[in-house]
């Protein structure tokens, strides 16, 4: 079943890189506390219904960005739906790659478009703040459901024992936000719900140091999580944990100088023989769909965003972002399952290049609308420039409607099985002791055979041929830069595409700006914290 978080209303106050007084807005579920300082009070949980409350909201701030979608910020200075996580993912792992390019002028956002950005990229600091927002609210909800706080309020032992599990998520979902700073922005503070309560400046920690909590947790995980598939749809469970783990060990000689595919190859061949999630084998288009949930696509869901156009109010955010701005020139938004088209998002023509074709012949992943739109993008600003991307619709798999038209059911996939198969394909190559080339072309074959794309032999099986079908199978999945970087391509000149350095035809960028800067309102607000090498305060 979907978890559902019914006009969503936000808590806490941004920490901004410091750690300060959790405070509170309203409870919008069973529980109206009078005031911000009886939110996640002694007498807030003493309805045992609001420890399960707290956690829909955890999972809940991946996709909103408002209170209530009314597009009221939650973060301060962080305009409402731009605030959504997903919206904000998308924004820092998409739009500075091949993969996609956005029409808007607001601030900063161009910037992203051309690997431009500066520390008072307004959107670097809406993804910091946000990353640890949620991370704050992990911390409290851990401090609040401790064994001995649980006693002392009588509760049972049937729900203590449900808590274990609530916690475990919500460690797993912080080591989540970690594991997005630390690939975004490397040296980040850490804190944990060991923390004193109240004003102080957390110690900025080494990439490296980032990196070993996350793994220390993600392992301890193993003990508390959920088993594979056993938990409610959209919340994690062990293969999760086991999968950011594998990920993490993927891009190691990114984040600490040092190969661990050995490990990232045993992991994705456990979560492949072991987890109880399977291939979809329904057709590629049926993953992007608003049932995607319950069309067969949900097997290989390991970890999605939840979305749903009834339950879920958020115009702005998440997928209603990802649908709404990829709609444009000529598109009927209506066969999209949409109200409205925002203008925004399409890809640039190196990134359709890597399809045999535009028309989904060859293969049906490659999902371009090309009726009236340009393969060069001669204008950033204008949305027929550039092929607009339908992958993902706001339909059912049958073609019937989705619940609204204004905010879609479309579930984003964050984790899901088929990249598993591509991570441990890249392992082998990469020299895993334990990989085995023929079975990673089985794997790719598999992704290949539902695309309807010509199949491959080992000799096919290269690192550029993995990085292309990674972009072919996981575009617009919030990948594509950590990818990029990982195969030493996404600065410097040795992968150029349109606007990138701000140049029609591409330009070498500084390989500084493999890491993001440390937003500025950030450093203001946390004076200890040091930029990042190549960028000025």
């Amino acid at each position: 079943m979907k978890i559902t978080f019914k006009h969503i209303s936000y808590f806490f106050l941004l920490i901004l890189g410091i750690n300060m007084t959790l405070t509170s807005c309203s409870n919008d579920l069973e529980v109206t506390p009078k005031d911000d300082d009886e939110f996640l009070s002694e007498t807030f949980f003493e309805d045992p219904a609001s420890y399960k409350q707290v956690l829909a909201k955890m999972y809940a701030g991946l996709y909103v960005g408002g209170n209530d979608g009314d597009g009221a910020a939650d973060i301060a200075g962080i305009g409402g739906d731009f605030s959504s996580y997903l919206r904000l993912l998308f924004v820092v792992q998409e739009l500075p790659t091949d993969e996609a390019i956005i029409a808007w002028a607001d601030g900063a956002l161009p910037t992203m478009n051309t690997q431009n950005w500066s520390p008072a990229n307004e959107f670097l600091a809406g993804t910091f703040s946000r990353a640890f927002y949620q991370i704050s609210l992990s911390n409290e909800f851990l401090r609040q459901t401790t064994e001995e706080k649980l006693t002392a309020r009588g509760v049972d032992a049937s729900l203590k024992a449900e808590i274990t599990t609530f916690r475990a998520e919500a460690r797993f979902l912080r080591a989540f936000s970690y594991y997005n700073l630390m690939d975004l922005f490397g040296n980040v503070p850490i804190t944990t719900e060991n923390d004193p309560v109240g004003f102080f400046y957390p110690e900025q920690k080494t990439r490296a140091e980032v990196f070993a909590y996350i793994e220390s947790e993600l392992k301890d995980l193993d003990n508390s999580l959920a088993d594979s598939r056993t938990n409610e749809y959209g919340r994690v469970d062990k293969t999760a944990a086991k999968f950011l783990l594998a990920q993490i060990y993927l891009n190691a000689s990114v984040y600490i100088g040092t190969e661990r595919v050995d490990e990232a190859a045993v992991l994705c061949n456990d979560i492949i023989t072991n987890s109880a999630y399977t291939f979809a084998n329904v057709p590629y288009s049926h993953l992007f769909s608003a049932d995607n949930n319950t069309n067969g696509a949900q097997s290989e869901f390991i970890f999605p965003i939840v979305s749903d156009g009834n339950a879920i109010r958020a115009i702005g955010g998440g997928m209603s972002f990802i649908l709404h701005a990829g709609i444009g020139g000529s598109m009927d938004a209506a066969t999209r399952g949409m109200d409205g088209g925002w203008q925004g998002i399409r890809t640039r023509r190196e990134f359709v290049g890597i399809f045999p074709d535009a028309t989904a012949t060859a293969d049906k992943r490659g999902t371009f609308y090309t009726d009236g739109q340009t393969l060069d993008i001669a204008n950033v600003g204008t949305f027929t420039n550039g092929y607009a991307v339908t992958k993902y619709i706001n339909k059912k798999a049958d073609g019937s409607a989705a619940q609204r038209n204004d905010v879609p059911d479309t579930d984003f996939p964050m984790y899901r099985l088929s990249d598993v198969y591509l991570m441990y394909a890249e392992a082998t190559v990469r020299g895993a002791a334990s990989g085995n080339i023929n079975t990673a072309v089985g794997y790719i074959n598999q992704l290949r055979n539902r695309a309807e794309a010509a199949t491959i032999n080992a000799g096919d099986l290269t690192l550029d041929f993995i990085l292309d079908e990674r972009g072919r199978e996981l575009f617009w999945e919030c990948h594509r830069r950590t990818d990029l970087i990982r195969f030493g391509k996404f600065t410097g000149g040795s992968k150029i595409w349109q606007w990138k350095g701000g140049t029609e035809n591409g330009s070498a960028t500084e390989s500084f700006r493999n890491l993001m800067p440390i937003p500025a309102r950030i450093i203001q607000a946390n004076p200890t914290l040091e930029q990042n090498i190549g960028y000025i305060n």
